[in-house]
């Protein structure tokens, strides 16, 4: 009776065990992005106390377009794999048949205003009211985040599977991810023919929506395709230093994604 029992309970803890088991992975890629038009505000207090000191001003340009700058011809040079617009995601798989978990996920992206461009800009600067179309000479005024547009997010994941028959060791999955963080961007700017390369800096928050197909090989192998839909929301970029001046934009963008990596 006694060796019953525990014959029993030594079976429910070997279950529970399965049961808690986990599968870990790690991604790394490169992606191609698009962007909406996106309504850049810029402004500064114009504190005197501050050593540089770039006048007051509070001024919108509307509809700006931008582009990405994938730096594609940098990926061979292995010292330089983090220039090009990379993705990276470290995650876990659970439950039962490991078909759902959670993701740290990270693009590395490039935004880049369009320079030469004809906008609508208004606003007051120096004393000035303005409101007028122009076109966006880069010695005058550029914006870009390209040491990235910088998407952290915590994604939860889900895998369906396409070809169940498929042997164990070589799967197809259809996966679908939705999560939300933050934006770390290092904004580059000249504003009025002054230009401030900044530090990176916690700058707002993201939310996206990410789906594609995900192949798993030889049961440690995993190469990922998907589309990726973003909404950000940059609501305290630096743009003339710390506390001399920010700007605030709500982007949204979309992102091709190529990922492959292995689980462990």
């Amino acid at each position: 009776m006694f060796f019953t029992s525990f014959l029993c309970f030594s079976i429910q803890i070997d279950t529970l065990k399965k049961e808690k088991k986990v599968k870990y992975y790690i991604l790394w890629g490169y992606n191609k992005d698009w962007y909406a038009k996106s309504t850049i505000r810029l402004h500064n207090n114009g504190n005197p106390t501050l050593k540089n000191e770039y006048g007051v001003y509070d001024f919108k340009i509307y509809d700006a377009e931008a582009h990405d700058r994938p730096d594609f011809d940098q990926i061979r040079d292995v010292i330089n794999i983090t220039i090009p617009q990379f993705s990276s995601r470290i995650g876990v798989f659970f439950g039962e048949g490991k078909k759902q978990g959670i993701e740290l996920n990270y693009d590395h992206a490039k935004y880049v205003v369009r320079n030469y461009q004809k906008v609508r800009m208004a606003g007051t600067a120096f004393g000035n009211t303005f409101d007028k179309d122009t076109i966006l000479d880069p010695n005058f005024f550029h914006f870009e985040h390209t040491d990235g547009a910088n998407f952290a997010m915590v994604n939860y994941i889900r895998v369906w599977d396409l070809m169940p028959k498929l042997n164990s060791s070589n799967k197809l999955f259809l996966v679908g991810k939705a999560g939300a963080g933050f934006v770390y961007p290092r904004t580059d700017v000249t504003v009025f023919g002054h230009r401030v390369n900044n530090d990176w800096h916690i700058s707002g928050y993201c939310a996206g929506i990410e789906s594609g197909l995900r192949a798993e090989l030889f049961k440690f192998f995993v190469m990922e395709l998907t589309g990726k839909g973003v909404a950000a929301n940059y609501n305290k970029c630096i743009i003339q230093g710390k506390n001399n001046g920010q700007a605030s934009h709500k982007m949204l963008a979309a992102e091709l994604i190529f990922c492959f990596g292995v689980y462990f």
